[in-house]
């Protein structure tokens, strides 16, 4: 993956809401729907802004830890994740987590039956895009589950829900394979062993893919270069002139690429030139963004457009608790008991994957989210899990003489 792309990053703004944007574009007589297009209701119209507002909130967290790297999030895979756990928690950990994803306002009823009906809603809308979500509940054998958990998940989320030997290799194999099938092969695995303390993940992949409802001529895409702000890259740049809605205004440019029937659109921002890329996005906000698309106009123009495939994975801890998801993450008092009642669990990792490639035909998209659940270290079992640098010693115990002394930093 190459480094300091800043308008990759800005694209990636643009993917990440995606599967979030439905347009009020009517499709051509010719093209018929597989869905009735219908105006979504309250709740759901809070679900989606929230979406909107966690994924800026998040990406701006990223981007403080990835610097000049580039940084790709899909808000819809993560919110829908913690929607899954939202029905495991309790209390200040439940109140936390709902307010880190702008859900306060709303019943726990009506998050689940607001993430289940816009699922519905994205999912077969556009009969030109392709577009999924998936989730999964994957827990150890003998963890005992409460059965309200699972079947809330079951009935909102469509979760598929595994009992699993933890403690057999082949369950890594099993998850994963789940994961890149759930992403159509984009994503290939999401863990990469099962520690002793794990007792749960809780995973949700999307899958897209869009041809744009205008394709760009492969036989004018160009060598091209592009100032990434470190330098000037190699890249190859598509190029087409037509009709699409554009904006600019003091301080960038926009537009709007539609997919199939123009229910899907990538939007791409160009802040304008000198602009710091991290430092656009740090000013971002809702409000921007939905000011740039009451601002568009359908204007001729020509467009180049770099083609790009790019990937990204990240550990999503520090930045969701900066955003004030504190208490998931602390082992001592952590309060998912309507997960369990039998044993202190936390979350222990939120990893996250995406893949994004753009090209001639489109953009094909995939995310998988996956929340670790470990059980507490208390009581009389006991862990020793040595992954990080040991000392050994090799000695014989009647006369207490050291044969072999050492220091392990590289257990090759």
């Amino acid at each position: 993956m190459k480094k300091s792309k800043s308008l990759f990053v800005i694209l990636l703004i643009a993917v990440m809401f995606i599967a979030l944007t439905l347009t009020s574009c009517e499709s051509s007589a010719n093209e018929p729907q597989e869905k009735k297009i219908r105006e979504l209701s309250k709740t759901e119209e809070q679900v989606v802004s929230s979406s909107v507002q966690f994924g800026i909130g998040l990406l701006k967290e990223l981007i403080d830890e990835k610097g000049k790297e580039n940084a790709i999030i899909s808000p819809l895979s993560v919110s829908t994740a913690f929607g899954m756990a939202l029905n495991g928690a309790e209390n200040e950990t439940y109140n936390q987590m709902q307010s880190v994803l702008g859900l306060s306002a709303m019943s726990l009823n009506e998050i689940n039956e607001s993430y289940l009906s816009v699922n519905d809603l994205l999912t077969g809308v556009d009969n030109k895009v392709k577009f999924s979500s998936a989730n999964s509940i994957w827990y150890r054998n003998g963890f005992a589950v409460e059965n309200n958990f699972i079947e809330v998940n079951k009935k909102y989320f469509d979760a598929e829900v595994t009992a699993a030997n933890f403690d057999d290799p082949s369950t890594v194999n099993r998850i994963n394979y789940w994961v890149k099938e759930a992403t159509n092969f984009k994503i290939d695995k999401i863990i990469e062993q099962i520690d002793p303390q794990k007792v749960m993940y809780l995973i949700n992949a999307i899958y897209f893919k869009g041809i744009w409802k205008y394709r760009f001529d492969a036989g004018k895409t160009q060598d091209d270069t592009f100032n990434s702000g470190s330098g000037t890259l190699p890249i190859k740049m598509m190029n087409q002139k037509n009709k699409f809605r554009y904006m600019i205004n003091f301080e960038l440019q926009a537009v709007e690429l539609p997919y199939g029937n123009d229910l899907f659109e990538m939007m791409i921002l160009l802040p304008n030139q000198g602009e710091e890329i991290n430092n656009f996005i740090q000013n971002f906000s809702e409000e921007k963004f939905n000011n740039i698309k009451t601002n568009f106009s359908e204007t001729e123009l020509t467009l180049s457009l770099p083609k790009f495939k790019v990937a990204d994975e990240s550990t999503l801890n520090t930045p969701l608790k900066n955003l004030g998801m504190i208490d998931a993450f602390n082992e001592n008092i952590a309060d998912f008991s309507k997960i369990t009642k039998a044993d202190q669990i936390f979350i222990s990792e939120v990893k996250h994957k995406t893949f994004v490639e753009v090209n001639e035909e489109g953009t094909e998209a995939a995310a998988v989210t996956s929340i670790g659940i470990d059980k507490t270290s208390v009581g009389d079992e006991i862990f020793l899990r040595v992954d990080r640098p040991f000392l050994f010693v090799i000695y014989e115990k009647n006369t207490n003489t050291i044969l072999f002394f050492g220091k392990v930093v590289k257990p090759e």
